[in-house]
């Protein structure tokens, strides 16, 4: 393993963000790391990079003990923040030299590291510019390139894509894969399923401060392959009407979004026919589907929410 994290807790105040949180890191991997907002993923990370301790359990990093003071174990990591964490008036150039020379990069290996990285991350043609004239996606890059100019071998990217074009999204997943065949393992969150989906060998759900699922994207959706999942579009949704869902028999989830249903059932129940009937009584529907479960179903399961509840 690259990474453990063994009956983990974490509180702030009242708050308990981490609750005995089991996490495990193969080596050469890429994990996604998902969970609903407030699920403690940020906070695992913090603590799994050594930027906050724990307040109890055992945390260890290439066979180590992680912890702040623990500096040697940081060398080997790189984590791309949700905010992109470079300086706008210093150029992509300076930008990966000054995070370089943190991990003690120097000289020739410096250059070298710099060069190929601007490559990587295709700005090898805005060496001398200044971030404050690029789009977002090219911060975005810029931002993943300085937490990998000293070729970590553990990599952390939380969230590195959010608010960027589908075009640098794209260049961004597939650099993740470039870095995973390259021998980097790699723990990455997302609140876009297709990204997991995209590049993971394996896949940890977190809810509630601990991983309450794991596994590849089979194995997951196995889990609830007695289910099936209904999507309604109600001409009116009511009270009454998700009361009357919920109360149909094998129904086991109701989750609502407007006038749109998402309804976990057993699978070969009949209850398709049922929901109509029920919703029809209570003013039509306007689409009505049944589908086998995929990812995003095994997320809603487990936690009752998607995955971009927030949005």
């Amino acid at each position: 393993m690259v990474a453990t994290m063994k009956n983990v807790i974490k509180r702030y105040g009242d708050l308990t963000a981490l609750d005995h949180l089991d996490l495990n890191v193969r080596e050469g991997e890429i994990l996604g790391l998902l969970g609903p907002n407030g699920a403690g993923k940020t906070t695992a990370i913090r603590i799994l990079c050594g930027l906050i301790d724990a307040d109890s359990g055992d945390i260890n990093v290439f066979g180590k003990k992680q912890n702040t003071k623990n500096v040697e174990v940081r060398r080997n990591m790189g984590l791309v923040t949700q905010e992109i964490s470079v300086f706008k008036d210093m150029t992509a150039e300076q930008n990966l030299r000054y995070f370089g020379q943190l991990y003690g990069l120097k000289g020739n290996d410096l250059n070298r590291n710099v060069s190929r990285v601007l490559d990587f991350i295709g700005l090898a043609d805005r060496a001398n510019k200044k971030p404050g004239t690029f789009s977002g996606g090219m911060q975005r890059r810029l931002n993943i390139g300085c937490a990998l100019v000293h070729r970590p071998q553990f990599v952390i990217m939380d969230e590195p894509t959010v608010g960027i074009d589908p075009q640098s999204r794209n260049h961004i997943l597939d650099s993740v894969k470039q870095i995973a065949e390259e021998g980097a393992t790699i723990i990455y969150t997302t609140h876009y399923m297709e990204e997991v989906q995209a590049i993971s060998d394996r896949i940890s759900i977190m809810d509630s401060g601990r991983v309450i699922a794991d596994g590849t994207i089979d194995e997951l959706i196995k889990r609830i392959s007695h289910e099936d999942t209904i999507r309604l579009t109600a001409t009116l949704a009511t009270n009454a009407l998700t009361d009357d869902i919920k109360a149909i028999s094998g129904v086991k989830k109701v989750t609502i979004s407007g006038n749109d249903y998402v309804i976990i059932s057993e699978a070969e129940s009949g209850n398709l026919n049922r929901i109509m009937e029920v919703a029809v009584r209570h003013g039509g529907v306007a689409n009505i589907t049944a589908d086998k479960p995929n990812l995003e179903d095994v997320f809603l399961t487990l936690t009752g929410r998607k995955l971009r509840d927030e949005e």
